[in-house]
């Protein structure tokens, strides 16, 4: 969003506490929404008793969904497809792909969502279906199509809105509660280990320049500014991988 935008290493720089790393990437939604929006509180995803609803959702077994793996469009682990598509778009206009810059689409972040919805987010999945329920009613009654069909700048439009919390289709979840989980989990696809589902083909790390858990690090690494080459990019998968002898003695 033109006007407030930051660097994508200011704000790596400001993000690092929790990313971990300090470097590129910020497209302009994810800026305005970096310098304004405030962190989700846990009375926000709180469901609040609705006629016609279900009370909260109780704690619950997760299924065992294989980690890492990106299910066909018919056998996501919760999303449907018209869910699928608007999780894409929103999570696109968090962090937009450019140019040898990938954004949250190259990194599959619809799918960590996706899966943690089935597993350890469990408990937010009647959060995800009213937002974006409500969502979808905002953009209907300001644009006449669903968020997934609006042009980029209509979906800016329909996201500084919710940042704001003007709009009305919001109850619970609110608007801004609703945004912010949403850019939350979104960094959290970008740049988790792969072995959850985002981070494709380590898009985030590569992105920062993170080396991911190297099994050791050695004196000349830790005490030069200059680019991580020594080793490829390890993830939980890699490590596993390496450590595990193969069937048949290989």
């Amino acid at each position: 969003m033109a006007g407030r935008s930051v660097t994508r290493r200011q704000f790596l720089r400001r993000a690092g506490a929790s990313t971990g790393a300090v470097a590129v990437g910020l497209g302009s939604v994810s800026a305005l929404h970096q310098t304004h929006a405030q962190p989700v509180r846990a009375e926000d995803t709180e469901p609040l008793a609705m006629p016609g609803h279900g009370g909260p959702p109780g704690a619950q077994t997760a299924p065992a969904v294989a980690l890492g793996q990106r299910p066909d469009a018919q056998y996501r682990a919760f999303f449907n497809d018209a869910q699928a598509q608007t999780v894409e778009a929103i999570s696109e206009r968090f962090w937009p792909g450019a140019p040898d810059k990938p954004g949250a689409r190259d990194a599959n972040v619809m799918n960590y969502i996706d899966l943690s919805l089935a597993g350890a987010y469990m408990d937010l999945q009647d959060f995800y279906r009213r937002g974006l329920e409500a969502l979808d009613a905002h953009a209907q009654g300001v644009y006449g199509q669903p968020f997934r069909q609006l042009g980029p700048d209509q979906q800016d439009d329909t996201l500084r809105a919710l940042e704001r919390g003007e709009a009305s289709t919001f109850t619970w979840p609110t608007a801004q509660a609703f945004f912010n989980l949403l850019w939350t989990h979104t960094i959290e696809g970008m740049f988790a280990d792969p072995v959850y589902g985002g981070n494709r083909d380590f898009a985030g790390w590569r992105l920062i320049e993170f080396p991911g858990a190297q099994s050791r690090f050695l004196r000349s690494d830790m005490q030069t500014d200059a680019k991580f080459t020594r080793a490829p990019i390890l993830g939980l998968q890699q490590q596993y991988d390496l450590r595990t002898p193969r069937a048949g003695g290989d």
